[in-house]
């Protein structure tokens, strides 16, 4: 657990624990919003990022997941409990920070697409240094990269999720990209 003192309050910040991460995917994902991305780095110290927009992606049967062609050692990580990070390669350049949800077996993730002052996956997957080395890293004992509660208030609008129309229509337009206000 983290302090801060400002202006003589201590704010005290505690990470989410696993259960957060067990459920299903169009629940954990809108409670995202208002989180802290925390970033720890060798060399600057820990960053705390507010996480501003999230888009969510579930199982098999949705046409935009990745687990939608199946197990493959791509999506493995997938498979496994919430709490785990996937990420991967797009355009041979941009890493994309993903957070698995739900139970094993049934695959869900969480896409970062935004964080305070960082818009886009890739941008904020830069930002925050991300690369291949954190697929499949556990975001609660990880001491380089976690989530962490705040009390900032979570209201947010909906809207559908971005480059992916090979997904067909009902997939592309499902409503299940959430930006906080």
């Amino acid at each position: 657990m983290g302090k801060e003192r400002k202006e003589n309050i201590v704010l005290m910040y505690e990470k989410l624990l696993k259960e957060f991460f067990l459920r299903d995917v169009l629940e954990v994902a809108p409670e995202l919003l208002g989180k802290y991305l925390v970033r720890d780095y060798k060399t600057k110290g820990t960053v705390r990022h507010i996480i501003t927009e999230v888009e969510a992606y579930r199982g098999e049967e949705d046409k935009a997941c990745h687990a939608s062609k199946g197990r493959t050692k791509r999506t493995e990580i997938m498979y496994h409990e919430g709490g785990k990070i996937y990420v991967y390669l797009v355009y041979g350049m941009y890493w994309m920070l993903n957070i698995v949800t739900g139970e094993k077996d049934n695959p869900q993730a969480v896409l970062i697409r935004g964080i305070e002052n960082f818009k886009g996956p890739g941008i904020l997957s830069g930002e925050l240094k991300v690369d291949n080395s954190f697929y499949g890293e556990d975001i609660i004992s990880s001491n380089r990269i976690w989530i962490e509660n705040s009390n900032k208030k979570n209201d947010f609008f909906t809207a559908s999720r971005v480059g992916i129309d090979y997904a067909g229509d009902e997939w592309k337009n499902k409503p299940w990209r959430f930006i906080l206000m």
